[in-house]
């Protein structure tokens, strides 16, 4: 299954966020994507971030193990399901795992971390990771709960919390909040319409 949110995402549960806001996380991604003068870590971070709403405690504790490869796919286990990586996003994941990897051998150690700290054989700390993720522009309660709330509005509740690694009652209450978010807009929308319409024909009968 492939999971990646749409720039015409949607904000914060229980509101349409502001346009700005959405815009400069996209602008953020693209560049994360783009971006070689990035180092490939930091890209992949951020984007595990943008795009698939994990938080810096997740990431940091993600191993080479977490990411397959097989049948012209790149896949990485989030939660219970992997998620079949889109191809820019998989170039990064295979790229720092290759990495990973000669790495541990040219320094003989089995270290399986992702994204190792500075104590040999141990996990980047969350405050790191985190630390890393701000300093790309990311603002990370704001950026996950936007992702969140698009995944919410493609997704089941189960198969968000299946494939992302949340609770199951996590992803119910995103689910009812972007349910929630979208029935007022287009109730808005609809009203909108209707006092356009009913202005038109009072201004029509009004020039007889």
């Amino acid at each position: 299954m492939l999971l990646l949110c749409d720039p015409g995402s949607h904000g914060a549960a229980g509101r349409r966020p502001p346009r700005a806001s959405a815009g400069a996380r996209w602008a953020t991604a693209r560049r994360l994507l783009h971006d070689d003068t990035i180092r490939t870590e930091d890209r992949l971070a951020g984007l595990l971030l943008l795009l698939y709403a994990q938080w810096p405690a997740a990431i940091s504790r993600l191993t080479v193990d977490h990411i397959a490869q097989g049948n012209g796919a790149v896949r990485i286990r989030l939660g219970d399901v992997p998620v079949e990586l889109p191809e820019l996003v998989a170039d990064l994941a295979v790229r720092q795992v290759t990495v990973r990897r000669s790495h541990a051998v040219l320094a003989r150690t089995d270290s399986p971390w992702l994204f190792p700290g500075g104590q040999p054989g141990r996990p980047i700390s969350v405050w790191a990771m985190g630390e890393r993720l701000r300093k790309l522009g990311i603002r990370l309660a704001e950026t996950r709960s936007t992702a969140l709330f698009q995944l919410a509005t493609e997704l089941p509740a189960a198969v968000l919390a299946r494939t992302l690694g949340i609770d199951i009652t996590v992803a119910v209450k995103w689910q009812r909040a972007a349910a929630g978010d979208w029935a007022a807009y287009a109730a808005e929308i609809s009203n909108r319409s209707s006092r356009a319409h009913q202005q038109g024909e009072e201004d029509r009968h009004a020039s007889r």
